[in-house]
């Protein structure tokens, strides 16, 4: 079983311009995820995927691995995250290199905690699943049970569908959401499914305590202030 790690760090930012190589708390923002990535005992291969010479030149200096640089049209706001996969894939089937697995780590969630990567491989081996997204729990208050949606008349119906809402808390089932953390998943989802996450997925709870997903100046103070926190700089 080969397992392939892909990390994918785009150029154009906007809510922290430059955020993927901007130094946090001493380090370039994509060198926490290498990091967490080099920890892992189940991964054969890491690689970097972005459109940016600059971002690729601070990841080689890093001992990243750059095997290619991916097109613009893979690099806007809007690209779903399975194109950059799927091109990132197609280039080492091509070479007949071939990964049973893949792990995807996102650079804009930069901490997590030690041996984490491996708990959620151990996790997606021994569940079986097409997939693994590593998620964090719904506040009660937002628990799809709770939430609603508009129907054509105007008038307010339960998202999931039910007749009679949940009268209390207590009584919610616990519902999660995906944290942008960590994802792993068989790679003929992508070639035989054109999908990421197939039919069946598992889940690892990630510990709020490590958990910010970069996207705005705010999402970066708080990841400066867990960084001061949980880091030494060397």
């Amino acid at each position: 079983m080969k397992n392939l790690c892909i990390i994918p760090a785009r150029s154009g930012s906007k809510g922290v311009p430059g955020k993927n190589i901007k130094q946090l708390n001493g380090k370039p923002l994509i060198q926490y995820t290498f990091d967490a990535a080099l920890e892992c005992s189940f991964l054969d291969r890491i690689v970097l995927s972005t459109d940016c010479t600059t971002i690729a030149a601070t990841a080689k200096k890093a001992s990243i691995e750059v095997p290619f640089l991916r097109p613009a049209h893979l690099a806007n706001d809007t690209t779903p995250t399975l194109e950059v996969i799927k091109h990132a894939l197609h280039y080492f089937d091509k070479r007949g290199q071939f990964y049973d697995n893949i792990c995807l780590l996102q650079p804009t969630c930069p901490f997590r905690s030690e041996g984490f990567v491996d708990l959620c491989f151990e996790n997606f081996i021994s569940s079986g699943a097409d997939c693994l997204v590593s998620v964090k729990v719904v506040p009660h208050e937002y628990n799809p049970h709770w939430v609603f949606e508009a129907n054509p008349s105007g008038y307010l119906k339960i998202a999931t569908g039910e007749e009679v809402i949940i009268p209390s808390r207590q009584l919610l089932p616990k519902s999660f959401a995906r944290d942008g953390s960590v994802y792993i998943f068989k790679a003929d989802n992508i070639r035989n499914r054109n999908s990421i996450f197939g039919q069946t997925i598992s889940y690892v709870e990630t510990d709020e305590m490590w958990h910010v997903n970069i996207d705005t100046a705010e999402d970066w103070k708080r990841a400066e202030m867990i960084a001061k926190m949980l880091f030494v700089v060397s």
